[in-house]
């Protein structure tokens, strides 16, 4: 018994791998807004691509946020998938669809 409790402390102590980073750069407007609204809490209202970081580009989402006077103005990363920046603007009106 003991043996086999000494085969498992290796295992125990080894490091986890790190989750595998996501090599694909976001694609489509619904994909930046969907990362800007986890990120805000918000509902993402318009989203066009911009130039970022040289080459790679991203994309400027306005985020409108229910029950405050302000909303979010999110610079998606197209590399990373993440928020890049944000800026609190005036509350964006919400599309008809969504009133």
């Amino acid at each position: 018994m003991p043996l086999a409790s000494l085969l498992l402390v290796p295992a125990l102590l080894a490091p986890a791998k790190p989750p595998r980073a996501i090599s694909v750069p976001v694609k489509t407007a619904r994909e930046a807004k969907a990362i800007a609204e986890r990120n805000t809490g918000g509902i993402a209202v318009s989203a066009r691509c911009i130039p970022l970081n040289g080459a790679t580009g991203g994309w400027l989402v306005d985020v409108h946020m229910p029950g405050e006077d302000r909303g979010w103005r999110c610079v998606v990363d197209n590399d990373t998938h993440r928020v890049f920046t944000k800026t609190r603007i005036p509350n964006p009106r919400l599309p008809k669809a969504r009133r």
